[in-house]
This record gives C-alpha cells, sequence and structure tokens, in this order.
C-alpha cells in the first residue's frame, strides 16, 4: 500500500481496539488516515491509540455503546468535531453466543442482532449527512464465513452476518449517487479473542479450518489491513455493494 494514500481523510472504527478492527485500524493509519477508536474496554481503547499513534497517525479514543441510537450519533458528532469532516466508516464491532437456536432466548437473539447489524445501521445513517455534504464517503461493513455458510451453534451470529451483507446492497444502491462506496468484507478463520474462544467451545473447529483453508494457516488481524485501504481509498471509488472474503481460500473449496 502507497504511503500516505489516505493522508487527510479520517476513519472511525468500531471495535477498533482490538482484534480484526485493530488490524484494519493499523493498515488506515499506516496509509496515512486519522483514525477515531471506539469501544467500551477503556484500557484496550487506550493501548490500541497508543499502538496507532506510535504509527505517526493521529488517533483517539472514543466510548461508545454501539446498539445505542444517541451513543453513535454522539460518537459520529463527536469525530467530526474533533477531526473536522469524516471520510470512512468501518462497522466492526461484534460479539457472538454459541447456542443452537432452540437454546436461545429472545434476550440474546437481539443482544447478537442489535450489535452486530442494528449497530452498522445506526452508525451508517448517522454518517450519511456528513459524507454527503462532504462530496462522498466510503463505509466498510464486516461480515463473516457466515456471511455465507450455515452453522448450528451460531445462528443469531450467522443471521446478523447475513443482514450485513445486504444491509451493504442497500446502502451501496441508494447512495451511490452521494458518491459514498458501501462494501462489506467477509474475514475468515481469523486468529482473534472471538475466534480463540470458539475453538474452546467448538470441538474440532481448529483442524476442520485449517483442513479446509488452501492457505493452511488461520488468519491473524494484520491480513484485514490492506483491503481496509483499499476500501477506504480512492482506488475503491467504482467498488460498491460488493462483499469481499479476505480467507485464504476458505470459501472457495467445495
Amino acid at each position: 500500500m502507497a504511503d500516505g494514500e489516505l493522508k487527510g481523510r479520517v476513519a472511525v472504527v468500531t471495535g477498533g481496539n482490538g482484534g480484526i478492527g485493530l488490524g484494519m485500524a493499523r493498515g488506515l493509519a499506516g496509509a496515512g488516515a486519522s483514525v477515531v477508536v471506539s469501544g467500551r474496554n477503556a484500557e484496550k481503547s487506550r493501548r490500541a491509540v497508543a499502538e496507532l499513534n506510535a504509527l505517526g497517525a493521529q488517533a483517539v479514543a472514543i466510548e461508545a455503546d454501539v446498539a445505542d441510537e444517541a451513543a453513535v450519533e454522539a460518537l459520529i458528532r463527536k469525530t467530526v468535531e474533533r477531526f473536522g469532516r469524516l471520510d470512512v466508516v468501518v462497522n466492526n464491532a461484534g460479539m457472538n453466543i454459541r447456542k443452537p437456536v432452540q437454546d436461545l432466548t429472545l434476550a440474546e437473539w437481539r443482544q447478537v442482532l442489535d450489535t452486530n447489524l442494528t449497530s452498522a445501521f445506526l452508525a451508517s445513517r448517522a454518517a450519511y449527512p456528513i459524507m454527503k455534504r462532504g462530496g462522498g464517503g466510503k463505509i466498510i461493513n464486516i461480515g463473516s464465513m457466515m456471511s455465507i455458510f450455515g452453522t448450528s451453534f451460531a445462528p443469531a451470529y450467522a443471521a446478523s452476518k447475513g443482514g450485513i451483507v445486504q444491509l451493504t446492497r442497500a446502502m451501496a444502491s441508494g447512495w451511490a449517487r452521494d458518491n459514498i462506496q458501501v462494501n462489506a468484507v467477509l474475514p475468515g478463520w481469523i486468529d482473534t479473542e472471538l475466534t480463540q474462544n470458539a475453538r474452546k467451545e467448538v470441538h474440532g473447529l481448529h483442524d476442520r479450518v485449517l483442513a479446509r483453508t488452501p492457505a493452511d494457516r488461520w488468519g491473524v488481524a494484520d491480513d484485514l489491513s490492506g483491503i481496509a485501504v483499499f476500501l477506504g481509498g480512492p482506488a475503491s471509488d467504482f467498488v460498491t455493494g460488493t462483499a469481499i472474503p479476505v480467507d485464504g481460500g476458505y470459501s472457495i473449496q467445495g
């Protein structure tokens, strides 16, 4: 990626204080963007900001509950107050509750859907008028392999990530005339805190993932850095409504 490709641009990354979100934030920062890290763990956010600042970026943390409408609107407003503009929103915040459908409570279902899907709607809706006034922008929604494949052990998560792809397409269609590109990234099996827990809870998962992945490894958070820069920058100005796997070939296997 070219140094300074995103110089002068401002990005918000929800859930940007760890895992995939931090990997994408590192990519954006390394390309010159100013980055707002949003998360609820203040200490993790502090460490993430220090790391991004060490890359030469202007980075700040703004705490927000991404499932709360007022908090999300405040996040976007504070970003513009701090930096004067908003160019990129990465809707990455997410969670999972691993239970089969028959064991999920309604409260658990709603918690996963609100955190993973409703949050992307709220942040994108809040960003839209700012991006429109600014002449355009980029929204990057984080899906999953479960946007494509079914699974018995995470139905609410799968529903939220399938919804992310359809929300992406709807916003891309509606906002193209405003020069706002909306795309989804579908990470494969990435070694993060979330998937480390999955390997503890789902017997044999580690070996099954390796057996299906042509790259013969789990991904790491920095494998998402390049796609963040591409979708957040001018190289993707004619790319919208897509759902791009970053998965080491996992999804192409029969």
